[in-house]
């Protein structure tokens, strides 16, 4: 596809990119959702196996793990070897693994490779764990009416982002990759200066190695791509719109039925019937889900004229969703307590780092405290309804 931005030029071009000094080695911290799960976990880079710096936040020993819920994105590593081994009572042997999946072969791989990475030493009751589709949960998006309307297909819910394209710091990428690659810049627009830089980026995230696409891009012009990137999944899957988030609460409500669930049975002395929940899905799964959680939000919006005002901004999906993003809820018994409340409590992951509760800045909340600060998405988001088109003629944007 790159090749093809100027076919007479393309002799020349590959010549070029072979004799391009070698490309700046801050590249790969700007890749946006093409980011390696490395980015976001160095201590992988050594050891792929290494488990890394301690969470923190540990539970007194009196806690036990009741249920294990991870929603993960497919990508190229999975966590599975240290999901397991900081919940080994979970992954222990003849305990049941719930594996679910959506329907694209990429997740499905993903998942199968989740599986075998736990070993031939589990055999979670002695059946082969089957990968179940469920689109309507990972990739609810695609069922929301009003989302797929209104932005997936709207040109217009994109504004930001094609307003940046052509704004000062796109100008500037687009000038310097042109003169390197000696053409008119009239020949390059931010879209094939795009390709370029993801080209540069799925090499290092599949095969490791640097490709020569990336001998055009120095870090500033990585941080302006990573920028155009975010924009995009902040007015496509972020907080630029609201049904962006709230077409995910049907799996939002999903994760806290099942914990619900867990709690009923730990209170009649039931075994657990559901322990491990795992579930494989997209960028596009998690991001919503986070966002609806009010997680990675900044005090001012995203927009294509506010680049320099957003160099520390806390919506980097890079660092969020990179590839094998995952997000896991870990529900707790815990004995020897002072209130009945305290009985049962949470911890929330994301890429294997506790996250804290925004209603108590705290990493571990019980779970009484956690569904009433959620009480509203809980109770009040009806997938149904958050998601039919409206029925009045109303433009797109006015009513987003």
């Amino acid at each position: 596809a790159v090749a093809a931005m100027a076919p007479r030029w393309e002799a020349g071009l590959l010549l070029l990119l072979l004799v391009l000094p070698p490309a700046s080695a801050g590249l790969s911290g700007y890749f946006g959702t093409k980011s390696r799960y490395e980015e976001v976990n160095p201590h992988l880079v050594s050891d792929p196996l290494s488990l890394g710096p301690g969470t923190g936040g540990s539970l007194p020993a009196s806690c036990t793990p009741l249920q294990l819920r991870a929603v993960l994105r497919h990508g190229t590593r999975y966590p599975t070897a240290g999901m397991a081994a900081r919940f080994p009572a979970l992954f222990a042997a003849r305990r049941r693994l719930a594996l679910a999946s959506s329907s694209k072969h990429r997740c499905l791989q993903s998942g199968a490779a989740f599986r075998r990475g736990l070993g031939p030493t589990l055999d979670f009751g002695g059946d082969e764990v089957e990968v179940e589709v469920n689109d309507s949960l990972m990739r609810f998006f695609d069922h929301c009416a009003k989302f797929v309307a209104l932005v997936e297909e709207n040109d217009a819910a994109m504004c930001q982002v094609n307003a940046f394209k052509e704004g000062p710091e796109m100008k500037k990428v687009l000038e310097k990759v042109a003169s390197a690659l000696c053409l008119p810049v009239e020949e390059l627009n931010a879209d094939l200066v795009q390709v370029a830089f993801l080209t540069c980026s799925y090499e290092l995230a599949i095969k490791n190695v640097t490709s020569p696409w990336c001998s055009l891009f120095s870090e500033e012009d990585a941080k302006v791509l990573e920028y155009l990137n975010d924009l995009k999944q902040y007015w496509k899957r972020g907080y630029g719109y609201d049904i962006n988030s709230r077409s995910s609460c049907v799996l939002f409500q999903d994760i806290f039925q099942h914990l619900d669930k867990a709690v009923e049975e730990s209170k009649s002395s039931k075994p657990i019937s559901s322990p491990l929940i795992v579930q494989v899905g997209h960028a596009e799964t998690l991001q919503p889900l986070l966002v609806l959680m009010g997680y990675f939000k900044d005090d001012e919006p995203l927009l294509a004229n506010n680049y320099a005002q957003q160099a520390q901004r806390k919506f980097r999906s890079g660092r969020i969703v990179p590839y094998a993003a995952n997000l896991v809820f870990v529900l707790y018994h815990c004995d020897h307590v002072n209130t009945s409340q305290e009985e049962y409590q949470v911890q929330l992951l994301l890429n294997e780092k506790l996250l804290s509760f925004h209603h108590s800045n705290e990493t571990t909340s019980t779970y009484t405290d956690l569904k009433n600060y959620y009480k509203d998405i809980l109770e009040n988001c009806h997938f149904k309804e958050e998601c039919e088109l409206p029925k009045v003629n109303v433009t797109a944007i006015d009513e987003l």
